[in-house]
């Protein structure tokens, strides 16, 4: 699980940094930045869940790693938009895209065998783009460094 607290490091970096310039972004906007780190490993319900399943109850052709594509992640900011009051949505809606893009650039630097990542922009297209291999999803170092600089963002914003 190193991966997925690497994703809610960058998210907090990413929403604290941008405090400084937006003032309206205070702390609990921030969770919702992070929260939005999360989105695209709603894939992790295959776990739970199989596919298959999934496909047989709706009836549909259905795979879980639709959700962890741009297309996915987008419906899911959706959904989360329609919970939250009408005056927050416009704030919610670009700080959860914030927060799933920035897990999904984060993901399109893993180091696979192949060389490319995975369909990362689908529906828009199926490229697999190639990818620099800069760690593996279970790289702990990984936690290590983004946690540091997420403590680095914290306290220079917190002396601001």
């Amino acid at each position: 699980m190193p991966d997925l607290l690497s994703h809610a490091f960058i998210a907090f970096t990413i929403c604290t940094l941008l405090s400084l310039r937006y003032d309206w972004l205070t702390g609990e906007y921030v969770t919702v930045g992070m929260a939005g780190a999360f989105v695209p490993d709603m894939a992790k319900i295959k776990l739970l869940v199989d596919s298959a399943t999934v496909e047989a109850a709706l009836d549909i052709p259905f795979d879980w790693l639709g959700v962890h594509t741009l297309g996915g992640a987008f419906v899911a900011v959706l959904v989360g938009a329609v919970v939250v009051n009408r005056s927050d949505r416009r704030r919610v809606v670009g700080l959860l895209s914030l927060g799933a893009a920035s897990h999904l650039f984060a993901d399109a630097l893993l180091l696979k065998a192949s060389g490319r990542s995975y369909e990362v922009l689908w529906p828009l297209t199926q490229y697999h783009p190639p990818t620099p291999g800069l760690y593996l999803s279970t790289d702990i170092w990984l936690t290590g460094v983004t946690g540091a600089i997420a403590v680095s963002a914290w306290l220079f914003t917190a002396e601001s």
